[in-house]
């Protein structure tokens, strides 16, 4: 639960951080959105200014309409200002657009004293929010007038206009924000629905395994009983089942060991303690085993003492999958153990003759229930949980595992555990 909790609170600490950094590109955007607008705002004023400056057809018309004055024209006052609005209109409009600026807008031509007065064809609400920008005449209007002349255009809603610029930016990241959220829950539904289903897996297991020990005790209590009383030819058979109850068990306790290391409870307790003597119990006992088999095993260890924090019963059973591998992959096996002291470690060199290893096996040895392939499979006895309880072992002690192999040229384990400070 608790390393669940850390990775939503990650997720969300990253969505969130992501977010505000989108947040500040937008902000960014949006003023360098708005200094560009007022540069191009500044480009029309000065070519608004000069070419209303001198009399042309389009001033004169305008002043006539501004005066009201249709002596000049056939038409009627009306007719004569609205057709000056729309000439003006797209004049305005055209010197807009050669400089960049397309957003929707409106005019007011008007002197200071508000006597005259000319207005766009296009009138905003006044619920609308509209920015204006004054621009003062000079020239013609001013001179025609007697009376400062001001053109104000107006804009209506320009951050709307300016988001609309940064739709590049905008519209993209959204699209690529909103792919890293849905990608990063998908991961996690996937992560927590295969944890759920490892849990219900290890707890079946487990379940399993612990009643699975029940029979088994009872045979093998039942095998004792009878060994007391069988016959000679009896013996023999009653020998074959007493060592499948001991194989048996040993594989049950194996299951439950991996399973307790990789629920995350804490199972190893570690102790300082010097592990020499418990090493050479170990290696004297295997020696003893392998000769009964033809084979061959001896050991070196250097030094006076191994002082290391360690779970006596767990690192015990892990030296001994090693070397009980190192026995069942070799047809005569030669194998040999060597403990070291250096730099600040135990280090323990395990090397045997056997088969070896492929590179591509390598990687994968680790994994638990991965039997390496060899022709029968199951010419070697085992489910693939021996090197996946081992690493776990080390790991818990805060050391490592290497592996160096080679096809038909053996194998050498080699086990690192921190020495203590005494």
């Amino acid at each position: 639960m608790k390393k669940r909790n850390t990775y939503v609170l990650l997720f969300l600490i990253s969505v969130v951080g992501l977010a505000i950094v989108q947040y500040q590109y937008l902000r960014i955007g949006l003023n360098l959105a708005k200094v560009q607008f007022n540069a191009n705002i500044e480009r029309v004023t000065k070519v608004v200014k000069e070419g209303l400056k001198p009399e042309n057809k389009l001033t004169y018309l305008v002043g006539k309409a501004l005066e009201k004055d249709t002596t000049f024209f056939t038409v009627e006052i009306d007719s004569l200002r609205d057709a000056s609005r729309y000439f003006l209109n797209d004049y305005v409009g055209s010197q807009l657009v050669n400089n960049g600026l397309d957003s929707d807008f409106s005019y007011n031509l008007y002197s200071k004293d508000s006597l005259y007065f000319l207005s766009s064809p296009i009138e905003f609400d006044k619920s609308d929010k509209v920015e204006s920008y004054p621009i003062e005449l000079e020239g013609y209007f001013p001179e025609l007038l007697g009376k400062p002349v001001v053109l104000e255009l107006r804009f209506k809603n320009l951050y709307g206009y300016f988001l609309s610029k940064l739709n590049g930016l905008t519209l993209p990241s959204i699209l690529f924000l909103l792919g890293i959220c849905a990608t990063i829950i998908w991961v996690l539904r996937t992560y927590y629905w295969q944890s759920n289903i490892i849990t219900t897996t290890n707890e079946f297991i487990n379940n399993l395994t612990h009643e699975l020990k029940t029979p088994v005790f009872s045979i093998g209590l039942a095998t004792k009983i009878l060994i007391k009383t069988s016959s000679e030819k009896q013996k023999p058979v009653l020998d074959i089942i007493g060592q499948q109850v001991k194989r048996l068990t040993s594989h049950i306790d194996k299951v439950l060991e991996l399973g307790s290391l990789e629920s995350g409870k804490n199972v190893i307790h570690l102790e300082k303690v010097d592990f020499k003597p418990y090493l050479i119990s170990i290696c004297k006992e295997f020696q003893t085993l392998i000769s009964i088999e033809n084979g061959n095993f001896s050991f070196e260890l250097e030094g006076k003492s191994y002082h290391i924090k360690v779970a006596i019963f767990h690192l015990e059973n892990a030296i001994k999958n090693i070397l009980d591998n190192a026995k069942k992959y070799s047809d005569s096996p030669l194998i040999y153990l060597k403990a070291i002291e250096s730099r600040g470690s135990l280090h323990i060199l395990i090397t045997d003759n056997g088969k070896g290893i492929s590179k591509g096996d390598k990687q994968k040895i680790f994994q638990k229930y991965y039997r390496v392939i060899d022709g029968d499979l199951h010419k070697v006895k085992g489910y693939g949980l021996g090197l996946s309880y081992v690493k776990k072992v080390i790991e818990k002690h805060k050391g490592k595992i290497q592996i160096e192999s080679e096809e038909h040229k053996g194998t050498k384990i080699t086990l690192t555990i921190p020495i203590c400070k005494l």
